[in-house]
């Protein structure tokens, strides 16, 4: 039999018989290998383990610390999940059941109602299940077999995605009792999964449209150890405390109404407060950098979101058009701020000598999300995006680019988002039309950011297909204060929207020039930001941030005048600061306060009243002691400064 080289990520080279599998690949190097290894990745494409290699290749094996595995994972704990459905449930009929970033879900279409009361006898039976161990069996079908099979279940949900496909492609997998329509991959069988909790049960429409049937969607979640389940359960518990719709309405940051609409929050005083302060950070961060702010209206002409493409790529799912008396004038909500900045460049003539130009924008943008989407802050339809677009010479394009990196990593300095990675989103090779530009341009694009992305030293990730339509982005994907990744800040390069809008700027040749864009907003949204910032600090904001500093708690109401003083003192020194001249005793004005999680305390009697002092009692802490006023205020501004500097 002939023999085939087999790569391995380290660079090492190995020579094996044509037909072997991954799983037997496993086998030969240690047998404690080939009990980890859960998938492989095959010349980039991750596949079953038992798939015969039969030529040279590349090959990853894919454990649980690899995103490949878990992937196979929780994708073959969803079929087990259908399996269970399918033996408890006689005449269910299945959408689809995806591996997730986290866990599972099956959509189904349940003749008897499935509620959050039946998860635990749904999870047993799943236990039962993969016990059993189960092999994952894959077959190649034809399309006409396809049908004939999903036609005999009466399931029409499959075979509308079988009608999509094109004959040669369709695999099915087999577990037990089980069969699906799926492309893998999978693990070998059931018996790695230890460990299972059925997590919630939601409504959910058939392929997203909000016309078609809702079905039950039943998410969960597996792990290969129990004891891995138990820390990720804690973590839920956790990530519950901090949710950031239920600690804004506790700071009282923001809030939402029916009659205003689903997804436009509102934000109140003390959220807007902070907001302000965000936005001043950073206006004074892009003010050394040398940016020019700019203010455009909520919404503009049609024909301007069709010149820069957006129409076509989300008009369908815009809000609709708003007609005027003025027959064929259509004007849109405006759901991106860079047409906008493009007009702005080309209202007059550019030289070379010009350039960068930088415009910055807190600009409103709104799209529409469907109702089931929304999602307190961080899925709204009216949100406001620290934006700003960079218009440069290809000579100027690296430095630019990584400049906009220091300014990001700054900011996640200062609000310690210690644990990030750079995600290079590249385009889809094998789907480019989804794209626009030329090839010649894109290449370009991507290569600037692998550079740039290159000398700053970033740990990074290459994300094929997950570039916006017009360019390639480099993505920061945060890790929270319990574990769990954001997508936070965007940086893209864009050869294209100059070239849709004819910018140009006269060269030191005395000749008309194509600037080169960078989009960027650190924050991603204000929105969005504010809420990963709250669950990630739990409501703790740093110090200079807080909406609320210090409040005062005079001990009796025979000291309101003295906290009314201390308070006038603090504000007056630019120290936020409130008084609690309830009539409750002390200990209860403590605990509601700390719960407001207000980083200073300062409790006031007679002796403080009496010295002019304050006792100082620190969030998380305890008591500091007293302290004279002005002390207190220089103790604090030196807070700040060193969490800013």
């Amino acid at each position: 039999m002939s023999t085939i080289k087999i790569t391995f990520p380290d660079g090492g080279i190995r020579e094996y018989e044509s037909g072997i599998t991954a799983k037997q690949i496993a086998e030969s190097i240690s047998p404690r290998l080939a009990q980890e290894v859960l998938s492989a990745t095959i010349n980039g494409n991750p596949t079953d383990l038992n798939i015969p290699i039969v030529e040279d290749a590349t090959l990853k094996l894919n454990k649980w610390e690899d995103a490949d595995g878990k992937h196979a994972f929780w994708h073959t704990s969803s079929h087990l999940l259908a399996e269970a459905l399918q033996e408890l449930y006689p005449g269910i009929k299945f959408g689809i059941g995806p591996a997730i970033e986290n866990g599972f879900y099956y959509d189904v279409d349940s003749p008897k109602p499935i509620t959050e009361a039946d998860l635990p006898i749904i999870e047993k039976k799943m236990e039962e299940l993969a016990r059993s161990k189960e092999p994952m069996c894959r077959t190649e079908v034809s399309k006409a077999d396809a049908i004939k099979e999903f036609s005999a279940k009466g399931d029409e949900y499959k075979l509308e995605l079988i009608d999509g496909l094109d004959d040669g492609t369709i695999t099915f997998y087999r577990n037990g009792s089980f069969t699906d329509l799926c492309r893998g991959p999978h693990l070998v069988d059931t018996s790695a999964i230890k460990a299972i909790k059925l997590l919630s049960v939601a409504g959910a429409y058939w392929r997203g449209d909000e016309k078609r049937k809702m079905l039950t969607r039943i998410y969960g979640i597996s792990f290969p150890k129990k004891s891995m389940l138990d820390e990720y359960l804690a973590m839920l518990e956790e990530a519950k405390k901090r949710d950031h719709r239920k600690l804004g309405k506790e700071l009282e940051l923001f809030m939402f109404s029916n009659r205003v609409g689903q997804g436009l929050p509102m934000w109140l005083p003390k959220g807007a407060a902070l907001r302000e302060r965000l936005e001043g950070f950073l206006r004074k961060i892009q003010k050394k950098y040398g940016y020019e702010q700019v203010i455009t209206p909520h919404i503009g002409m049609k024909d301007l979101y069709v010149t820069s493409g957006h129409f076509a790529k989300y008009g369908a799912d815009s809000f609709r058009p708003i007609t005027t008396p003025y027959e064929g004038e259509e004007f849109l909500l405006k759901p991106m701020n860079c047409p906008h900045h493009c007009e702005i460049y080309r209202h007059k003539p550019r030289s070379y000598r010009d350039l960068p130009i930088r415009f910055a924008e807190f600009g409103a943008v709104y799209r529409y999300e469907q109702s089931g989407e929304l999602h307190g802050l961080t899925r709204v339809r009216g949100f406001t995006q620290d934006d700003a677009h960079l218009f440069v010479r290809p000579d100027q394009l690296l430095e630019e680019f990584e400049n906009v990196i220091d300014i990001v990593l700054y900011i996640f300095k200062t609000l310690k988002f210690n644990d990030f990675t750079a995600q290079v989103s590249l385009r889809d090779p094998n789907n480019k039309e989804k794209y626009i530009g030329s090839d010649e341009n894109w290449d370009k694009a991507e290569s600037a950011i692998i550079k740039a992305a290159a000398d700053k030293g970033l740990q990074t990730i290459v994300e094929y297909g997950e570039a916006a339509f017009y360019g390639p982005k480099l993505d920061f994907m945060v890790k929270d204060a319990i574990g769990r990744k954001w997508q936070l800040g965007t940086i893209q390069v864009d050869y294209n929207l100059p070239e849709r809008f004819d910018l140009t700027y006269t060269g030191a040749d005395d000749q008309p020039h194509r600037p080169i864009m960078i989009h960027r907003a650190p924050f991603g949204s204000m929105e969005r930001f504010v809420a990963v910032l709250l669950e990630h600090t739990g409501g703790k904001f740093p110090l200079w941030l807080t909406p609320v500093q210090a409040v005062v708690l005079p001990i009796s109401e025979k000291f309101n005048d003295y906290a009314q003083k201390v308070a006038d003192l603090l504000n007056n020194s630019e120290i936020r600061t409130e008084i609690d001249v309830r009539n409750e005793k002390i200990g209860r004005k403590i605990r509601d306060n700390e719960l407001k999680r207000i980083p200073f305390l300062l409790i006031v009697g007679e002796k403080e009243q009496e010295e002019n002092i304050v006792s100082v009692r620190i969030q998380g802490e305890g008591d500091k002691g007293a302290m004279p006023i002005a002390d207190f205020g220089a103790y604090v501004k030196e807070l700040v400064e060193k969490e800013i500097e």
